[in-house]
């Protein structure tokens, strides 16, 4: 069995890791125009928590997020987290919605989430100049891609993946190179590669500072709203979530409201050493694409397409749960059940 993974963001390389490991008779070849560290992913804060999911359902961003959480556990007990970029931070959030939280689902796959009383948000509000209306605080996850993703590459290689450095316009080109299955991770990508218009650049801009001294973080839930998120050496200030916007050059007037905004909460970051400013488009998408499907090639043969992407700001909070889901499609599709 032939098998193309399209894409080397941190859903591509976990779907082509979980396919190799779980079917190790397969053949399976990534392919992408950029790998890390020139991925969209390579620039975030990798925060465990879902975010920017559209109206995907609920369950199923509870499932996947779980999932990936105990992948990540078994890393953090396994002594892996200095190689994998993994870090157990406490953090808040906190929405200014006068209904509060639309949906506080999300509280259900961290750890220890509980939600402040009115007096803490009151002194939180005083501090943070802010007019909260809800607020969690929790311990969370923060896995960066831009360690995650390397070490998911040299996992991939051992196990006999192999990466090919190109830049797939068309699934017509890997059917024609004769693969049985195309598992198509392309995020963004995806507009063209299988004209999917209903995909958009989320774009994000954040700041990269030193504040060694900061041991917790905080995302607010608003339209308009900051985050500060620690990561293994540095800490990550955001951000922007501008739709449709294509731009990936850092914008001074975005960088302005993003330090005016985490200083008037934290001011010990105006001391902050800038290290870097960044911008990555996010893969959104009204609902996750996970699905299969079966095209009928011109010679009689059909092609297995498992469409993985669409993920929005989710992609490390989702992604092992999503590749195992990968592998179940595989396992229960009766055609492939021969090949297995």
């Amino acid at each position: 069995m032939r098998v193309a993974v399209v894409g080397a963001g941190v859903i591509g390389m976990t779907s082509a890791l979980a396919v190799k490991e779980a079917f190790p008779r397969f053949e399976v070849h990534v392919f992408a125009n950029e790998f890390s560290p020139g991925t969209t992913g390579d620039g975030s804060a990798g925060l465990c928590c879902p975010y920017l999911l559209g109206n995907t359902p609920r369950d199923k961003v509870l499932e996947w997020s779980r999932i990936t959480r105990r992948w990540l556990e078994k890393f953090w007990k396994a002594g892996l987290a200095s190689e994998v970029g993994l870090s157990l931070v406490p953090m808040y959030r906190f929405t200014s919605d006068p209904d509060g939280f639309s949906d506080s689902s999300w509280s259900e796959v961290v750890y220890g989430a509980h939600r402040l009383s009115e007096k803490e948000l009151e002194k939180l509000n005083e501090e943070h100049k802010t007019n909260y209306t809800e607020g969690f605080m929790f311990l969370t996850y923060t896995v960066e891609p831009v360690r995650l993703l390397p070490w998911l590459t040299d996992q991939f290689l051992r196990v006999g993946g192999e990466i090919r450095k190109r830049k797939i316009h068309r699934l017509t080109e890997l059917i024609d190179d004769k693969y049985d299955l195309i598992i198509n991770c392309s995020g963004l990508g995806a507009r063209e590669l299988v004209n999917d218009d209903t995909v958009i650049p989320i774009r994000g801009q954040v700041t990269k500072v030193t504040a060694s001294w900061l041991m917790h973080g905080f995302v607010e839930d608003d339209d308009h709203g900051n985050y500060v998120i620690p990561n293994v050496d540095s800490v990550i200030l955001g951000g922007t979530h501008q739709e449709n916007d294509f731009d990936c050059t850092p914008r001074k007037e975005d960088a302005q409201f993003i330090s005016t905004g985490c200083c008037r909460k934290l001011p010990s970051l105006k001391n902050a050493k800038v290290v870097k400013k960044w911008v990555g488009l996010r893969p959104g998408r009204e609902e996750v694409r996970l699905e299969l499907e079966v095209l009928k090639h011109s010679e009689g043969r059909e092609i297995m397409i498992i469409h993985n992407y669409g993920h929005g700001g989710s992609g490390v909070t989702l992604c092992w749960g999503c590749a195992s889901n990968v592998t179940k499609i595989i396992r229960d599709t009766s055609k492939l059940k021969s090949n297995l």
